[in-house]
């Protein structure tokens, strides 16, 4: 893997570490800022490698939009050539999903505009369990939302946690000048400064973990000191970073008499060093320096943790269909600390399913080509285009775009950072309605024979309506605070999250019914380690 020859090492060249969230040492590998991007290089590196071997073919633009259940086993699915329009049947004798998360439910999120449920919502509509669906990782550093059209929210690494103070006005009527544009965070003293997560939590102070950054962050901005126009951001300051790192490299130099200017000078550099390229995207987007003013972020929807129901060899419910990386629920809960997210679809991928599904094949050893012309495709190719042209008649009044918008408010409003019983419902009750509208009056343009993204998201959209709700109702099942998720019923007196474990110490895996979705237990049982609730005060 690539990823080798970019990760940070240390003067004696041992491989570096630092801090995530949630930890008090330093155990987290890294390449800068860039440890996504460079993990992400070493999959596509080897994927690369076996399509020149010919092991492997690329089918570019084409979407998996159906699956396909041969006498009880996945044996292929139905794709749409995403070009021409044209429906085509693939046959195995397994099949392999490794396709993302579902963040999108959410409308803003900081994943690709492409990343959607489909695949793995088509499979559960065909007998596979969705587990912990209503399990969503929200990240504490992202660029605040700017406006009411934007599509897409950008993430900023995790690691800014590790020298970033977070900090809002103490004063509600200094907070409202910086929202008006009449003062900036830098004007504000020190004593003018609320290091609230360094106040509530005095043993992790900055690295606390995401769900408890995120949470907070909310609390003070519902409080109406939030620092941006929309009053939905917070500070994340690096000029104490930059002054300490200016001072060390200048005892390091022998250079004590420098001034402030060129401390500040030398600190930068080193901040540049380890964070360079983020702080480059930051100013890109936002046209602020964040050397010289301080970062506004705010919490966004990231992974999802929830996802298609696997056990220890990624195999689902359903025989012969296998689910890695982030569509799986795998073996995490409600929330990931910094820097396990990125490994899973490697670790996967890498180290797992090669191993494990080859006990499957050895099984099928016996069992002839899969033939795409069984009725078993042919009915599942006549499901998928009955949909597509259903969506393509409605000839309504509105655009998918804004079905999708609307779906994420509801979602973000009931089913984000803070829930409670009432909203659940509420919330549940409005997708459905908002799904019935869209099946009334969407208007899709084109048609099918051609290169029509309008279609692309309409199909995608239609999952989403589904799976959102499915989402509410697991929310609405699980009366506990935990991780990622909030329950407003269930908190302590200091307003931290109350866990559950006598009632809630299991799985939540759902077989889909648009009527009755009917909810399975898994019970979780910890022989080698003691569940405990952790503190972080």
């Amino acid at each position: 893997m690539l990823l080798r020859a970019y990760l940070l090492r240390e003067y004696g060249g041992l491989l570096e570490n630092r801090s995530f969230g949630g930890v008090q040492v330093s155990r987290t590998f890294y390449a800068r800022g860039q440890t996504g991007q460079q993990l992400l290089i070493g999959a596509y590196q080897s994927l690369s490698r076996q399509i020149s071997l010919g092991t492997v073919t690329m089918y570019n633009r084409h979407e998996m939009l159906d699956l396909v259940i041969v006498e009880g086993k996945a044996r292929g699915i139905i794709a749409r050539n995403l070009i021409t329009g044209e429906l085509q049947r693939y046959a195995g004798h397994a099949v392999v999903l490794a396709t993302g998360g579902y963040g999108n439910v959410f409308y803003l999120s900081t994943n690709a505009m492409m990343c959607n449920v489909t695949a793995a919502w088509k499979s559960v509509k065909k007998g596979a369990l969705m587990a912990n669906p209503c399990f969503t990782q929200i990240h504490p550093t992202c660029i605040p939302v700017s406006g009411e059209y934007q599509s897409k929210l950008t993430l900023m690494s995790e690691s800014l946690r590790n020298d970033g103070r977070v900090w809002v006005p103490k004063k509600k009527e200094d907070a409202e000048a910086i929202q008006k544009g009449k003062l900036k965070g830098v004007d504000l003293k020190e004593d003018d400064r609320d290091y609230f997560l360094e106040r509530r939590y005095p043993a992790f102070g900055n690295l606390v973990p995401r769900d408890v950054a995120s949470r907070a962050a909310k609390t003070e901005c519902d409080k109406g000191h939030g620092v941006s126009p929309t009053g939905l951001a917070v500070y994340l300051d690096f000029s104490a970073a930059i002054e300490r790192y200016g001072k060390i490299e200048a005892n390091k130099q022998g250079l004590l008499e420098q001034t402030h200017d060129q401390i500040v000078e030398m600190g930068e550099k080193v901040i540049s060093d380890k964070y360079g390229n983020l702080f480059e995207m930051y100013e890109k987007i936002t046209g602020e320096n964040p050397y010289q003013l301080p970062m506004k972020i705010y919490p966004a929807v990231h992974y999802t943790m929830g996802g298609i129901w696997v056990d220890y060899n990624l195999e689902t419910n359903v025989p012969g269909l296998f689910a890695l990386g982030e569509c799986n629920f795998s073996d995490h809960g409600a929330n990931r600390l910094g820097a396990s997210a990125l490994m899973q679809g490697l670790a996967d991928g890498y180290f797992v399913i090669p191993y494990t599904i080859g006990t499957f094949l050895a099984n099928e050893i016996s069992t002839p080509k899969i033939k795409i012309d069984s009725p078993e495709f042919i009915e599942a190719e006549n499901e998928t285009k009955a949909l597509i042209d259903r969506l393509l008649s409605i000839n309504g009044n509105q655009s998918v775009e804004s079905f999708h918008r609307r779906l994420g408010k509801i979602m973000w409003e009931y089913c984000g950072m803070a829930r409670n019983e009432s909203g659940l419902r509420k919330g549940r009750q409005q997708i459905r309605e908002l799904r019935e509208e869209y099946y009334k009056d969407v208007f899709v343009p084109g048609s099918n024979e051609e290169y029509n993204t309008e279609l692309e998201k309409a199909i995608r959209v239609a999952d989403l309506l589904e799976h959102g709700e499915l989402m509410m109702l697991d929310a609405l099942n699980r009366n506990e605070s935990c991780g990622g998720h909030f329950r407003e019923e269930s908190a302590t007196p200091e307003g931290e999250a109350m866990r559950k474990d006598d009632e809630f110490t299991y799985v939540a895996a759902w077989a889909w019914d648009i009527n009755n979705p009917k909810l399975y237990k898994e019970p979780l049982t910890f022989e080698n380690v003691e569940l405990k609730t952790r503190s972080y005060k």
